[in-house]
């Protein structure tokens, strides 16, 4: 075993943060100054989050990821808890209900819960990849039911706040297990189980989730369609080598939540195609460094919980940018390390210091 500390990953979060904190800073400036008559005021908040984050990514980083396994079970408690209490003194905001506010602090549950159940899952797995392996062909379903049926607690009180969410959840559990035990006719079929249970919890859940689907088939026409309409306006006018910095028309007041959920589309209008294609082969590249320290993992814990990050990260990427380009249905995900936003930015960090944590304790491809 060696301190194989990943800087290479750690350059990566740092540079996507700084890079994030200009666009917020780019992207809500007309509005800070409009609402607030401080141009600065998100910017100001958001490096307030990024320095917390920052102090705990490094803390976190030099705690011993194994020491989680021993609290999984108390962090699949406090996930169950937290999304609970949402549904009981939660607190509204742009029409959903996913905050907790205790004093002057306000949090999101459903972001703590994605870095809780790679945890969670994680360990749970180390146990239960024995009993997979003693099962034969006939119980194979059973198998992974039976490792599913823990988390559809957790993801479905989260489905009821934030569907979003609850799918990237889905999508960690789903990626683990992949690693787990790839049988690929298997995930056939959670495939088909996890889609009909979607169409039958948008079918009898809120209505806005249906419309929201109608909105994404009649984007041209449907009054809600705006932000995706104003989003891709943005998007067009970029061309390849953008505006410019700082230069975004969309920004001032057409694009709603120009900072937040649609910050893409701010960033290819000022700086172009070759600028958002520069930014998703960053994410490539950070993906890459998390199949890098899993592959070198001391043990199948800490590589289980980069296998959950990693598939958080890019689930969540792909869903903002397939919902700025309208590939998706409009639903409401952050772009990491650059939306605005405390809670997602701080949790993000907090999940990276748990991988170069383990990346601290790596061993070489091929060592015993």
């Amino acid at each position: 075993m060696g301190d194989g500390f990943d800087y290479v990953l750690l350059f990566l979060v740092l540079f996507l943060i700084c890079f994030g904190l200009v666009m917020v800073y780019s992207s809500s400036s007309y509005k800070g100054y409009v609402e607030y008559k401080n141009a600065a005021y998100f910017f100001n908040k958001q490096w307030k989050f990024a320095l917390v984050g920052l102090f705990m990514m490094i803390g976190v980083s030099f705690i011993d990821y194994r020491n989680y396994r021993k609290i999984a079970n108390l962090i699949y408690i406090g996930i169950v808890g937290a999304t609970l209490a949402v549904l009981v003194i939660g607190r509204a905001s742009h029409g959903a209900t996913r905050w907790i506010q205790i004093g002057s602090i306000q949090f999101q549950p459903s972001e703590v819960a994605k870095l809780g159940l790679c945890i969670y899952v994680a360990a749970y797995s180390v146990n239960f990849n024995r009993i997979l392996k003693r099962k034969g062909a006939k119980n194979i379903i059973v198998s992974h039911f039976m490792f599913v049926l823990p988390t559809l607690l957790p993801i479905g009180l989260i489905a009821t706040e934030n569907l979003s969410t609850a799918i990237i959840c889905m999508a960690i559990v789903m990626g683990i297990l992949i690693v787990l035990s790839p049988k690929w006719v298997i995930f056939g079929v959670l495939a088909v189980v996890a889609a009909a249970g979607l169409w039958a919890f948008l079918e009898f859940s809120k209505s806005y989730r249906m419309e929201r689907i109608e909105v994404w088939k009649n984007i041209e026409t449907h009054e809600k369609g705006y932000q995706t309409r104003q989003a891709m306006y943005a998007i067009g006018s970029g061309g390849l080598m953008g505006k410019g910095l700082g230069s975004s028309i969309q920004k001032m007041g057409f694009v709603p939540e120009a900072h937040n959920d649609m910050i893409f589309s701010i960033i290819v209008e000022e700086l172009g195609m070759f600028g958002a294609v520069c930014l998703i082969l960053l994410f490539v590249l950070m993906i890459w460094r998390f199949m890098l320290i899993c592959t070198k993992s001391e043990d199948l814990f800490g590589a289980l919980i980069v296998v959950g990050v990693l598939t958080h990260i890019a689930a969540q990427v792909w869903i903002n940018i397939a919902v700025v380009t309208n590939l998706i249905p409009p639903t409401g995900v952050t772009l990491p390390f650059i939306s605005y936003g405390g809670t997602s930015l701080i949790m993000l960090m907090i999940e990276m210091g748990v991988v170069l944590s383990v990346s601290r304790h790596t061993v070489e491809v091929g060592e015993a």
